[in-house]
């Protein structure tokens, strides 16, 4: 399937992922609607689409936000076709360090948001016939480890959510998918992008083409499960 003309929302789009996935997409005809917090980052990403991206400032926690960055999408292009929901972000602690706030804001982000940007997009999916949710989850929707609670929480509810959401939504014709990926170099992770230790770990660009394919099958297919890690991680 050509990505020719197709409007794709992409929430956390400002770096890492979310970024080259976005200017990936862009590179093969996609209408890229990104949101993300940090608005000068955010921009940048938007410039270096060539025209093909569009950036609106918004927190995926927000009802008003996702609803707008939607509603954006409608408005420029007409149509809508593809939701990833990548924003999201961790906290590894023990159960006993973390704090009440902590817990809060990480699951408005990793888990609300998927709701909200989602559910502010199916109404549009749902009256075209087609469409398709991706949500960037991680290898810990399927495991737990010491320091992971709140983390590993959230990615459950995600896992927990796309399976609801796939029984719900595949008699319209939509698709969801969820992405499981092990150690990616990216800002994520403590010791920041391009670290000696993680130069065997996945890059963003193999997380963007990773996306790439999920989103260009052909009408008839989806991948509901796309699990990948670095060679060098024991899974």
């Amino acid at each position: 399937m050509t990505l020719e003309n197709k409007t794709v929302i992409i929430s956390g789009a400002s770096r890492g992922i979310g970024r080259a996935t976005a200017l990936l997409l862009a590179q093969h005809g996609a209408n890229v609607v990104i949101t993300a917090r940090n608005v000068i980052e955010l921009k940048q990403v938007e410039a270096d689409g060539q025209g093909k991206i569009v950036a609106i400032p918004g927190d995926v926690s927000s009802e008003a936000d996702m609803q707008r960055v939607v509603q954006t999408a409608l408005d420029r292009f007409g149509r809508l076709d593809i939701v990833i929901n990548n924003a999201g972000y961790g906290v590894f602690k023990n159960v006993d360090e973390i704090s009440v706030d902590e817990w809060d804001e990480l699951m408005a982000t990793n888990v609300k948001g998927t709701f909200l940007l989602t559910k502010a997009a199916l109404p549009a999916l749902k009256a075209q016939g087609s469409g398709h949710v991706v949500v960037v989850a991680s290898d810990v929707a399927k495991r737990t480890f010491a320091g992971g609670s709140l983390y590993t929480a959230s990615k459950y509810a995600q896992e927990a959510f796309m399976g609801a959401l796939r029984k719900e939504v595949r008699p319209f014709g939509i698709k969801v998918t969820g992405v499981y990926s092990g150690l990616v170099d990216s800002h994520f992770h403590e010791k920041g992008h391009g670290h000696e230790t993680s130069q065997n770990w996945l890059k963003e660009q193999d997380m963007a083409e990773s996306m790439l394919f999920i989103v260009s099958r052909p009408a008839h297919v989806v991948i509901d499960e796309f699990m990948i890690h670095p060679l060098e991680q024991e899974y």
